[in-house]
């Protein structure tokens, strides 16, 4: 039985549009071409922070990130950059009775800020809390070890197949892929997908019923 669902955060659940349009601005280049090695970047498999190097060799995204919030620009999302899904996704999951948690590679200050959005979650963590970036085992342990049930239990839902489908599946997790955003698309006909990824979805509202029909059949 399908007892937890824990998301995600960048494309899973917050449109990051904004987000980059304003490292664009801060480096100083057209958006469109940012996003476009960005993009390329993804294409190629390397690292989402190689984006960066194309533009400012050397960057250091920590520093920057600083930088950013000395200036009184610093990186931010609110109500507006969630996706519409998803707080009828959260909730309905939770009136289902299941223990929702969202998880990803985020700042700590990422983290105030989506506890301040008062989200329908019983927990929220970011890489920064747990000392521990995902795709790192130990992500997915610390994860596990905050849910309240086992690992086989739990359902991580992601864009990603490498950050969050492989990782959490050897974790002994079920995984849902949501196909939004940069990776999304780059990932979706990867030969990996099928065995990678326990249900594919378009949108979040699906999974409630995912899950039922899931725990309708285990009991």
């Amino acid at each position: 039985m399908i007892k937890a669902v824990v998301f995600d955060v960048g494309e899973t659940l917050v449109d990051e549009t904004r987000e980059y349009g304003t490292w664009a601005d801060w480096l100083g280049v057209p958006r469109h071409t940012f996003s476009a090695v960005f993009g390329a970047a993804i294409g190629l498999g390397m690292d989402y922070r190689d984006a960066f190097q194309f533009f400012r060799p050397g960057f250091d995204l920590d520093a920057e990130r600083r930088r950013r919030a000395d200036s009184g620009q610093p990186e931010t999302f609110g109500e507006a950059d969630l996706y519409p899904d998803v707080r009828p996704a959260l909730e309905s999951l939770r009136e289902m009775g299941l223990w929702v948690g969202i998880a990803g590679n985020q700042t700590s200050r990422a983290g105030d800020i989506l506890r301040k959005l008062d989200l329908p979650a019983d927990m929220i963590a970011t890489s920064d809390d747990w000392n521990a970036r995902k795709p790192e085992p130990s992500f997915f342990r610390a994860l596990v070890d905050a849910a309240p049930c086992a690992a086989c239990e739990i359902v991580y839902v992601g864009d990603r197949l490498d950050n969050d489908l492989k990782p959490a599946k050897s974790a002994g997790m079920h995984t849902a892929f949501i196909l939004r955003g940069p990776w999304g698309y780059i990932w979706e006909r990867h030969p990996d997908m099928l065995a990678s990824a326990n249900w594919r979805m378009t949108t979040l509202t699906e999974l409630p019923a995912r899950v039922a029909s899931f725990n309708e059949q285990e009991r």
